[in-house]
């Protein structure tokens, strides 16, 4: 079994020991993406505009692993107050489309850099 690291020089620079995402037999594992300024390293915004910039940064990465936001099969998604559920679909459902991934949502005590959201991802790589 062979692994590769990914890196997209679209997305914010992982801020810890470990990668963007790695690729193997088939499938790209996309870490936990929080909603980085990529100029700034700051987390900006409201809920909604947070799942923006983590989506937009996500699709960057996969497609740096040969992949894209439209074969990804399973997100993780946790927030850092569940009454912010509603408003994160609005903003989901737009980027997945009519055939949404797998998903399962957590509220979590407190994320990195006092974000709202961090979202993690399996995607398929394209053949």
């Amino acid at each position: 079994m062979v692994k590769t690291q990914v890196h997209s020089d679209k997305a914010p620079a992982a801020i810890g020991p470990y990668s963007q995402a790695i690729s193997c037999q088939g499938f790209v594992f996309v870490s936990g993406q929080i909603a980085l300024n990529q100029k700034t390293g700051q987390v900006e915004g409201d809920l909604q505009e947070q799942t923006r910039t983590v989506l937009t940064n996500m699709g960057s990465i996969l497609e740096a692993a040969g992949s894209g936001l439209d074969l990804v099969v399973k997100t993780t998604v946790f927030l850092a107050d569940m009454n912010d559920f509603a408003p994160m679909n609005e903003v989901y459902k737009v980027f997945f489309g009519k055939t949404p991934p797998a998903r399962s949502a957590f509220q979590v005590g407190k994320l990195p850099r006092d974000a709202k959201i961090e979202i993690e991802a399996i995607a398929a790589v394209r053949k």
